[in-house]
């Protein structure tokens, strides 16, 4: 088995936990491929007992990697997107960052999670991916993402104004900060944030939140994921500035925007038994009583 390995940054606080997970790989005959950038990071401080590949694109891991782990937190995991793109490659998060909702597996569990990856004693939960279409190049390659597509002003006080359309019928002017359109995994991050709802994983949905609207009474309205939302985009500034998961771009007015569901989904892998409402109550505390 082979088992990719992705990470930005290396902090000392994480040598054990990552000399742990190294330990892991080859105590269970499994052969680790590291991101290429990562490994020069690791290659001086982590003992490696066996042999160790690296990858630095998507071609070199389609059809050769098992699995991906990425060691972080959230903004990690949804780097690797990037790398996995549509090999159904499932993901697996070592949670060394802070919240860790979709890296959720903890430091202690770094073992159980290696022995379950070679055991294939795992669940896969797929999740829809949005994708973002435009009349310029944007975003190259990868342009969908696992948690939201947002339109942001930049570079001024003044609010834009967003026409967004559903399937070519107007479905609204925002007059706000921005606009997010979150899919059922986003929706926990900054849709949440933002007032939005949180929708179950399974839901075939995207929720539309504006962000800091002038209107009070325009609230975040949850669409079917099948249908196709565009934009037109005015305000006093010319420039704009949209993002994809962790991915930016700035934009003009001239660009026409589209996303849509993406045609395939991707894999995250879960190892034991904490379903989305155990993810909930512990990392969000939905429901904790403090009175306790």
């Amino acid at each position: 088995m082979k088992i990719a390995i992705y990470s930005r940054v290396l902090h000392k606080s994480d040598l054990a936990e990552i000399q742990e997970l190294f330990n892991c790989i080859f105590k269970y005959k499994a052969e680790p491929i590291v991101f290429e950038e990562y490994y020069i990071l690791l290659k001086n401080i982590i003992q490696f007992k066996g042999k160790v590949a690296t990858f630095s694109s998507h071609s070199d891991i389609k059809g050769v990697a098992d699995c991906m782990i990425s060691v972080g937190g959230d903004g990690t995991l949804l780097d690797t997107i990037t790398y996995i793109r549509n090999s159904g490659i499932p993901i697996v998060g070592i949670n060394v960052g802070r919240l860790g909702f979709l890296a959720n597996t903890g430091r202690d569990d770094i073992e159980a999670t290696v022995k379950a990856i070679t055991n294939k004693a795992y669940t896969i939960d797929y999740r829809t991916l949005i994708h973002v279409d435009s009349n310029m190049p944007i975003f190259g390659e990868v342009n969908y993402g696992l948690n939201e597509f947002s339109i942001h002003k930049k570079d001024s006080s003044s609010m834009i104004t967003i026409h967004t359309y559903i399937n070519g019928e107007l479905l609204n002017s925002y007059w706000a900060d921005g606009l997010i359109i979150a899919t059922p995994t986003g929706s926990t991050g900054y849709n949440l944030s933002c007032g939005g709802p949180i929708i179950f994983p399974s839901s075939e949905n995207f929720v539309i939140t504006p962000i800091a609207p002038h209107n009070l009474n325009v609230r975040p309205i949850i669409v079917s994921d099948q249908s196709i939302l565009s934009f037109e985009i005015e305000g006093r500034n010319e420039s704009f500035l949209c993002t994809l998961d962790s991915r930016y771009e700035a934009i003009d007015n001239s660009y026409q925007l589209a996303v849509r569901k993406e045609n395939f989904k991707v894999g995250l892998l879960r190892i034991n038994d904490i379903n989305f409402l155990e993810t909930l109550r512990t990392k969000l505390m939905w429901g904790a009583d403090k009175r306790n």
